[in-house]
């Protein structure tokens, strides 16, 4: 009775989960998030000019923020984190514009930007109350559901490969179907809460399977020693307004992002409304974290849709489980050998592991449109956001954006959550509250 207790423990927030059976479960959530938590970084990293050395310990650096960030969106802060299984990593929504702040200002420009934005953000959460309400279920549900068709060409990429030449090879296709297989059988054979690790098992099976085909270098997990601080301030900060201007609008993008995730965990693992606290909360650790985030020298720290669709595939929600999972990234960050494991693990592996679990995201955000009610505003609002949102980013037609400023085209052209966002705002704002087709008396 005691055991069936400990393991319906992990679908409720606060139960109590014994440590050895909460880890598998906290690591499932890092090894799906982990290469992602990286490859941003490596992309400004290079555009901004930066060494290997310097994106070295920027990784480093990385995993130990994300940790604290995570911790910290778990166990609140004063107010600010929202006190729900969210984990937190460096965010792909920055790379355009920090590569090219970067490029063109300097690398300590960047960290400069990030520094001020993060404090905007983290202030705009805590004031929620003022402004949440513009943020309609129908918004939110619009934006998720952005964020899922968002991620289908993310999954499709670490599928074939990530970013290599090797992109779309036999043997990165090999390694996403086994994995993906290895996650569906599980799911399928597995009895009990066993069911909910069927992501860790792909992961392993897929990882046994890649060191098999040569695609691991294992000699590189004991090539930084054993032990490694972060490196605090390893930029000092400069500030240039053009900057700072062009970060703080991506802030706001991120900010409808965290939004979004936050409503598709409580709709979908928790089963209820998502509230103002929560927002705020969820909101001020993104921002105030990304400060934080940039006195270590990385770009900003914002909420992981992959972990929300695990969540979405798994239903463990419970705080401490994910805190496990947290200290976990937060050693990797101390000890250069975990991370380096961690940071082994092929594209490919992980993208047979998320390309179902983005499709969770996209699904809950049709489950939050159903909620909200299929009226004719509602439909309205859905249809047309979405059609311009995915429509005007896709990258074949991206270059209907080409006579705006370069700021725009950074904010938008590639970024269908942020057009999602704005359109389904300003047709919630604009659009009678009555559209209803009323049928004439006979």
């Amino acid at each position: 009775m005691e055991k069936n207790t400990e393991m319906k423990n992990l679908f409720q927030l606060d139960g109590r989960v014994p440590v050895l059976k909460a880890i598998p479960f906290g690591l499932q959530h890092i090894l799906a998030m982990f290469v992602a938590n990286l490859t941003p970084i490596t992309l400004i990293g290079v555009a901004s000019g930066l060494s290997q050395d310097q994106i070295a310990f920027l990784l480093q650096n990385a995993m130990f923020v994300a940790g604290i960030a995570t911790l910290v969106q778990l166990y609140p802060v004063w107010k600010v984190g929202s006190k729900l299984p969210i984990v937190m990593g460096v965010s792909f929504t920055f790379v355009a514009i920090l590569s090219y702040v970067g490029a063109t200002y300097g690398y300590p420009s960047a960290i400069g930007a990030i520094l001020v934005g993060g404090i905007f953000e983290g202030v705009l959460g805590l004031l929620a109350k003022y402004w949440k309400k513009i943020i309609t279920p129908i918004v939110a549900a619009s934006v998720v559901t952005s964020i899922g068709f968002s991620l289908f060409s993310v999954g499709t990429r670490s599928f074939g490969g990530g970013y290599t030449d090797s992109f779309g090879s036999a043997e990165n296709l090999i390694l996403g179907t086994v994995t993906l297989a290895a996650c569906l059988l599980f799911n399928i054979f597995a009895k009990g809460y066993k069911k909910q690790l069927s992501v860790l098992f792909g992961l392993f099976v897929g990882y046994v399977l890649a060191i098999f085909m040569g695609k691991v270098d294992l000699s590189v997990i004991m090539s930084e020693g054993l032990i490694a601080l972060p490196h605090l301030l390893p930029f000092k900060p400069e500030f240039h307004l053009g900057a700072i201007i062009g970060v703080a609008v991506i802030f706001l993008v991120s900010a409808a992002e965290t939004i979004g995730d936050t409503s598709a965990l409580v709709n979908s693992g928790l089963n209820r409304e998502v509230s103002e606290k929560e927002i705020s909360g969820s909101l001020a650790c993104d921002g105030f974290c990304s400060s934080i985030s940039s006195l270590f020298g990385c770009p900003p720290i914002t909420s992981f849709s992959q972990n929300i669709g695990l969540i979405n595939m798994t239903g463990v929600v419970n705080r401490f489980t994910i805190a496990t999972g947290a200290i976990c990234m937060i050693l990797a960050g101390l000890l250069p050998p975990i991370g380096n494991f961690f940071a082994t693990l092929p594209e490919s592996v992980l993208g047979g592991c998320t390309i179902m679990m983005f499709g969770t995201i996209l699904t809950s955000g049709i489950q939050m449109i159903s909620k909200a009610g299929f009226n004719q505003r509602n439909v309205t609002i859905v249809a047309l956001s979405l059609a311009v949102g995915i429509g005007f980013t896709s990258g074949t037609e991206a270059d209907i954006w080409h006579i705006f400023p370069q700021i725009v085209q950074d904010v938008f052209a590639g970024n269908c959550v942020a057009v999602v966002f704005v359109v389904s705002i300003v047709l919630s704002l604009i659009l009678p509250k009555d559209m209803e087709i009323k049928k004439e008396a006979e």
